[in-house]
């Protein structure tokens, strides 16, 4: 499938707003290597090609191990991951899925355990601006060309 839309030409106004919010979120609490995995994993579940290519990419420039990449949608059944992170890939999850059973207190409270309020708000703004990313990409057809 090949773009059906230039949108970054058509509608480059709000295309640049989403790039000012990219920004901010580069000096957001939440570092990152966290960051990335995040944008995979939620770009995993949305199945796009293009932002799975661009992040993993993205990952592996800062560091992000290989073996973090490829365990990513098994990452319940791996101990690889920090509890905290595991906790952030659940969030993902969640609101990734929001439809299937939102974000539930019992979740937030975990989260909230070991997330600040400023943290918790960071994550949740990466997560829904790749969820946003992942749905613009895959509703304008955007390929990636491997």
């Amino acid at each position: 499938m090949d773009n059906r839309i230039q949108y970054q030409n058509v509608a480059k106004d709000k295309v640049n707003i989403l790039y000012e919010i990219e920004k901010q979120l580069k000096k957001a609490s939440i570092d990152h290597h966290l960051q990335e995995l995040v944008k995979i994993r939620a770009s995993q579940i949305n199945g796009c090609a293009f932002c799975l290519a661009m992040h993993t990419s993205d990952a592996r420039k800062i560091g992000v191990s290989e073996e973090e990449i490829f365990l990513l949608n098994a990452w319940h059944d791996t101990n690889i991951y920090s509890e905290k992170t595991k906790l952030a890939l659940e969030l993902t999850e969640a609101i990734t899925l929001i439809s299937q059973h939102g974000v539930s207190d019992e979740l937030y409270r975990r989260v909230r355990e070991v997330y600040s309020e400023e943290e918790y708000t960071d994550l949740v703004f990466v997560i829904n601006q790749i969820n946003f990313w992942n749905r613009l990409s895959i509703s304008m057809g955007n390929e990636h060309n491997v």
